[in-house]
């Protein structure tokens, strides 16, 4: 199931950059500022690619530089300084130097802080869903030949958390990840974060670094 990760990608690279819009921007910078303020925090998520129909459920849990990620099958873990791909259907882990520039599409630690650069961003609309007031706020990037035509990101009104996501591809392609839970400050042990092979029997180890 990789090309569920290759959508977070896309959800990365569009977050890489953003400008322009007043309202818009005060919305992302209050969700930012939000989030920075966490020590730690785990999200649970599902995944929609509406043309498809195909739904998954993933999780992340982060603190500071270090991330884990589980979804289709397949986890990464990320201690800050080394990072690992299990796939469970080939029981192979494939091991990296974490490079933040070469990363950055699939970290869950910088979604809700790369934002700022090189894209436009503006105010949508508010929408109201089982009681609760969003606010949506479109980017748009500048770039011509980018695959991402669109994103639309849903924050609540009332406390800056995030709801859900929406890629609109060049292609018509339309992806989605919508938070089911969020809890903040969780605690959480940092050798979760590192991948141990005596945990997952038989295991191959593939070492790129």
């Amino acid at each position: 199931m990789r090309k569920a990760l290759v959508a977070m990608a896309l959800l990365g690279s569009l977050f890489a950059n953003a400008q322009n819009d007043k309202r818009a921007a005060t919305i992302l910078d209050a969700m930012s500022n939000k989030y920075k303020t966490m020590t730690s925090f785990k999200v649970a998520f599902t995944y929609i690619n509406e043309g498809t129909k195909e739904t998954l459920k993933g999780d992340a849990t982060v603190k500071g530089t270090k991330f884990r990620l589980k979804m289709a099958g397949q986890e990464i873990f990320n201690d800050g300084k080394i990072m690992t791909t299990y796939i469970k259907e080939s029981n192979e882990a494939t091991v990296n130097n974490y490079d933040p520039k070469e990363t950055g599409d699939i970290d869950p630690t910088k979604v809700y802080t790369i934002y700022k650069k090189g894209y436009k961003y503006t105010f949508l609309e508010e929408v109201t869903e089982a009681g609760k007031v969003y606010e949506v706020v479109e980017l748009t990037p500048d770039k011509k030949d980018s695959k991402v035509a669109k994103l639309h990101i849903k924050v609540d009104k009332k406390d800056k958390s995030v709801k859900s996501w929406k890629i609109f591809q060049r292609s018509g392609q339309r992806l989605g990840f919508k938070v089911d839970s969020f809890a903040p400050n969780v605690k959480v042990d940092d050798k979760s974060f590192a991948f141990d092979a005596s945990k997952y029997k038989g295991v191959e180890v593939i070492d790129l670094r």
